[in-house]
């Protein structure tokens, strides 16, 4: 049963709510939601609810209905988020995990591990227990294999995850891995999930050969009455009739799964097709789905592979294939989990343990709370750090040039409206600051009421002019009669309508908004082009920069100067890329305050070597007056 507490509860009345329901027998777990707190009661037991409703603090009771209590997303309305180390797998999070399908030496597994942290992973996967449908296949190394991970996953700061597939080794696995792995043909092995579920560990539970999603969310079940509320469910396709491909891999389980259960879903497409050259139609097709992640196996030589060489990328394929899962998280509204390294060493890697922890973090933004500039840092950032909304864009960058924000993300270009030249014109007044990240976010604008609004009671619609210029065909055709009030911000107007409180008005602005101020969508994506995209930067001062640059290798550099005035001097400094074969992705001219009819010019390229690119610099020093670069980073963080 699901027992929704008072807002004015004491801790007196909810310890003997808890302690009522615990003597009966239920297995209690409270859960926090943004609108209220819960106890989520679950067992044998029988009990009239109304016995429970008279406590005090007590506001109602209700009966979860799936056989599936504790998984079920009648007892937790908000999405899990499932917390390996310093990964976060679910929310609005894609989550890489990688690595061979089984450990087989030192260097095959430091070489791997070095290749996919390199690359994006930020967990490592490795088999060191193998159940094999041949007895004469390689079995794996045992407790040896799970040293030689261990030891891969420390040099590379990845936490790891291996497959457990007896019960008396769980004892044994828990000192070496962060999350353990149920396999397919485990996954109705009770006495195995009981035994794993005890340990209260993060665990990534794949879908059985042939079972229903029922089946497979009671097999969560035994794991979270167990003990652990940590569990990623992983479809990696189910065995039919074909046999083209090793399995069927079932994307349409994915969403059918996250409406009944609030804990995250990966995919495996490594094993859902068994050849290596659907790995990567097959991993966008996950993401696309909307899971929280992939596990891929990959290899540095398949051919020589021990196991499932066939079905392993090559580094150079895995390197591609987070490429292309970066450009398609925002289209999905996600973005890449990115973890950012630290070398651990004695008292100094606590002390930069601490240093690095997000929950210290302040990130400046301009806008107010909802807004599509708290989305990207929520796309950028580890949900745990703290934000600072900003009246304007200078304020955001005083932020950070004082100290009082590490961060700022600021909007740079939209593929509607084209650059937000402010945001040039003010990184060029700060050279004490720096680029070092972009994130690109989909900009989907909804139209947001007060709860139980119908369409035809709206009056007004509140917006800022760009929205509701993109919004022009929906408004034209559903609310013609409606009358459209410019608005500073998106998410202001949205604050407006939620503290008005007036049925006859709307906003136009993203979810997000309607979520943080209690308000309704009433029509989602209601702008008339999909393709409208803003890009963000990542700002920092130099000294703040290398955290957040070591999330990923950097593969673009933004940089500005200004020319004497005279024939071809611009084209002389252009023409230094060209010879260097660097190609230039974005140029911008901005006029010099104080200094008429002069001009400093923002280039954007793509980062060549770190020899190319330091030898370029002082050429273009020396074909300058004056020169900088503004930052270097990874394109787009999704």
């Amino acid at each position: 049963m699901i027992v929704i507490l008072k807002q004015g509860i004491t801790p007196q009345e909810k310890d003997k709510v808890r302690s009522f329901l615990s003597e009966k027998g239920f297995i209690v777990k409270e859960i926090v939601g943004q609108q209220d707190t819960i106890l989520g009661a679950v067992g044998k037991v029988s009990l009239d609810p109304r016995t429970v409703e008279l406590l005090p603090g007590v506001s109602s009771v209700v009966p979860i209905s799936k056989p599936y209590k504790l998984a079920s997303r009648e007892l937790k309305k908000e999405d899990t988020i499932v917390r390996v180390g310093k990964v976060s797998i679910g929310g609005n999070r894609v989550a890489v995990i990688a690595g061979p399908c089984a450990v087989e030496n030192y260097d095959q597994i430091m070489t791997i591990a070095e290749s996919v942290r390199e690359s994006g992973a930020v967990m490592l996967r490795g088999g060191a227990f193998k159940p094999r449908t041949s007895p004469y296949a390689f079995q794996g190394l045992g407790e040896e294999g799970l040293k030689l991970l261990k030891k891969a996953g420390d040099a590379f700061d990845m936490p790891i995850t291996s497959e457990v597939v007896s019960p008396s080794d769980v004892k044994m696995m828990a000192e070496y891995v962060d999350m353990f792995q149920i396999g397919a043909r485990n996954m109705q092995n009770f006495e195995l999930l009981k035994e794993v579920g005890k340990t209260g560990m993060p665990v990534l539970l794949k879908r059985g050969l042939s079972a229903t999603i029922e089946e497979w969310l009671m097999a969560a079940e035994y794991l979270m009455a167990s003990g652990t509320d940590q569990v990623v469910l992983c479809e990696r396709g189910i065995r039919t009739y074909e046999k083209a491909t090793r399995n069927t891999l079932d994307c349409s389980a994915i969403p059918v799964v996250q409406k009944l259960t609030h804990l995250p879903v990966i995919g495996d497409p490594s094993h859902a097709t068994g050849i290596r050259d659907m790995v990567a139609p097959m991993s966008l097709a996950i993401v696309a789905s909307g899971a929280s992640g992939i596990i891929v196996e990959v290899h540095n030589a398949p051919e020589k592979a021990l196991s499932d060489g066939p079905q392993s990328l090559y580094p150079s394929q895995f390197r591609k294939l987070v490429h292309d899962i970066q450009a398609l998280c925002p289209v999905v509204g996600k973005s890449l989990e990115r973890v950012p390294r630290t070398e651990k060493t004695s008292s100094e890697g606590k002390a930069e343990a601490k240093k690095n922890d997000t929950s210290s973090i302040t990130v400046a933004f301009q806008g107010v709370r909802g807004a599509f500039s708290e989305l990207a840092v929520r796309r950028a950032f580890d949900d745990s750090v703290s934000v600072l909304p900003c009246h304007n864009f200078a304020d955001a960058f005083d932020a950070v040039s004082s100290g009082n924000a590490k961060y700022a993300v600021l909007p740079v270009e939209n593929t509607l409206g084209g650059t937000i030249y402010d945001n040039l014109d003010l990184l060029a007044m700060h050279p004490e600051l720096t680029v070092v990240g972009e994130v690109q976010v989909r900009i989907q604008h909804d139209l947001i009421v007060m709860p139980g609004t119908r369409i035809d009671e709206i009056k007004k619609v509140y917006s800022h002019p760009q929205g509701l210029k993109q919004c022009k065909a929906f408004l034209d055709k559903e609310l013609p009669d409606a009358e459209r009030v410019p608005f500073f911000d998106t998410a202001g107007a949205a604050e407006f309508v939620a503290g008005a409180k007036d049925k006859t008005i709307a906003a136009i602005a993203g979810a997000p908004a309607a979520a943080f101020y209690g308000l309704e969508s009433l029509r989602s994506s209601i702008e008339s082009d999909a393709s409208n995209y803003t890009r963000f930067y990542i700002i920092a001062r130099e000294e703040n920069a290398a955290v957040y640059r070591s999330q990923a290798p950097l593969d673009k550099a933004a940089i500005s100067f200004s020319v004497s005035d005279e024939s071809g001097s611009l084209m002389k400094v252009l023409s230094l890329l060209a010879d260097k074969g660097v190609n230039m992705t974005k140029l911008e001219s901005r006029p010099i305050p104080g200094k008429p009819w002069e001009y400093l010019f923002f280039v954007e390229l793509q980062l060549p070597q770190d020899d190319v690119f330091s030898a370029l610099c002082e050429e273009m020093k020396e074909n300058t007056v004056t020169f900088r670069v503004l930052g270097l980073y990874t394109s787009v963080i999704e």
